[in-house]
This record gives C-alpha cells, structure tokens and sequence, in this order.
C-alpha cells in the first residue's frame, strides 16, 4: 500500500513516516500543499494523510482542488483543532476521516486500515492462516498442523494482532496500545513475557519457527524459508 504523507512539521512527518514503514506501507511525504497536489495528481496512491496548516496551500484547500478534479483519493485529515465545527468543515471539504492532534500513531494506522477496507469494501476475516498456523476468530480456536492449541484471552488477542500484521514489524508500542489498550511504560516487560509465552505454545514443537524479534525494533510473524 502507497500512502502519500503531506505535512509540514519535520518531527510529526518523521514520527509517522517512520511508523508507517515500520507497518510495511510505502510511504511519500510532501511538505507543503501545493507538493502535495502535485503528487496527489500524478501519482497513485491508497491514501493520503494531509494537515490542515500548511504552507503555500492549506490542508481544506488541497482536498477541495483534488475533489473539483474528480480526484477521489481516500484523504485522512490531520488538525489541532477539534471542535465539532472544525470537523464538519473538513468532512465538507472532502475529507473522509478527521484525526484530532496529538492522537496514537496505533489509532492513525486502523484509521488508514479501515478507510481501505471501507474504500474497497474488503469484508473482515472470520479466519487468519500463516503456514500451518490458523485462527478461527469467531469460534476463537487456534490450530497448528492440526492440532489445537489452547490460548488464554490475553494471547490469543496478541497472536490476533500479530496474524493481521503478518510479515509486518511490530513494535512494543503498537502492541500495547492495541492488545492491552492502554499507554506504552517503557519500563515494563509485560510485551517479552507475553511473546515468550506465546512463543513457547506456537514455536517451540513445530517448523518453521514463525514468531521473530527484530532487536531495537519488535516483533513479526512471518514464515521463512
């Protein structure tokens, strides 16, 4: 997936790029709105996440230009404001999601996630599969080679999480604020135990070993030959 990033502070522009990539997702930035019209307009893109306050063009100005152009890139707009008037103004201009500064980058990604499901109407899985590792999200069953493997909820919302983000990085961050829903400590361990566990109970008897830790950065789930 392409996403086209257009704003105009280099620390927030960083941070998201950065966690994006992170996610598996192309990502190209443009630092002020006129660029960003540029790009939006020759490029393809799955996304765009666009600020309100930027230079040469503003935000609401962009995704009107690309609107009168039938231009209908799905665009999250990003803004300090969030008075319910601020909303309705971005929506109005074209807008199809309305992100309130600072927020969670974990809360910036489903937003991105869900805006393509709902673009290309892509219906949610009842079941996730990765080699011979299966999830049955609706009976709440896990199975490797066949055989079931019991899971306590906990773990079984962390190999959910990890399933949806196959062969993408995870960092302790992103699975805190989605499996345990609340603000990251770094001081905690809680991420290492739970994978350590989760390891021992996916991993430890089978081939090939499917959970991996990328030090410095997370963990993915992926097969490798």
């Amino acid at each position: 997936m392409k996403i086209l990033l257009v704003e105009d502070d280099e620390k927030t522009a960083s941070f998201i790029t950065k966690g994006l990539k992170q996610s598996g997702y192309i990502v190209e930035h443009a630092p002020d709105g006129e660029a960003g019209l540029g790009l939006a307009t020759t490029e393809s893109y799955d996304v765009a996440v666009v600020d309100i306050m930027l230079p040469k063009m503003n935000g609401l100005d962009l995704i009107e230009a690309l609107r009168k152009r039938k231009n209908q890139l799905p665009v999250i707009v990003l803004s300090a404001r969030s008075t319910v008037d601020d909303r309705i103004r971005g929506l109005q201009a074209g807008g199809d999601d309305y992100l309130v500064k600072p927020f969670a980058f974990s809360e910036l990604l489903a937003r991105i996630q869900a805006l393509v499901r709902r673009v290309h109407s892509v219906p949610d899985p009842t079941s996730l599969q990765v080699a011979d590792l299966s999830l049955d999200i609706v009976r709440r069953k896990v199975f490797r080679s066949g055989n079931e493997i019991e899971l306590q909820s906990r773990e079984f919302a962390l190999l959910e999480y990890l399933m949806r983000n196959t062969g993408r990085v995870v960092s302790k961050t992103m699975i805190m604020e989605n499996v345990w829903e609340y603000n990251f400590d770094p001081q905690t361990n809680v991420v290492e135990a739970r994978i350590c566990r989760l390891r021992d109970k996916i991993d430890r008897n089978f081939d090939p070993k499917l959970i991996h830790t990328l030090r410095g950065m997370g963990y993915v789930l992926e097969e490798r030959k």
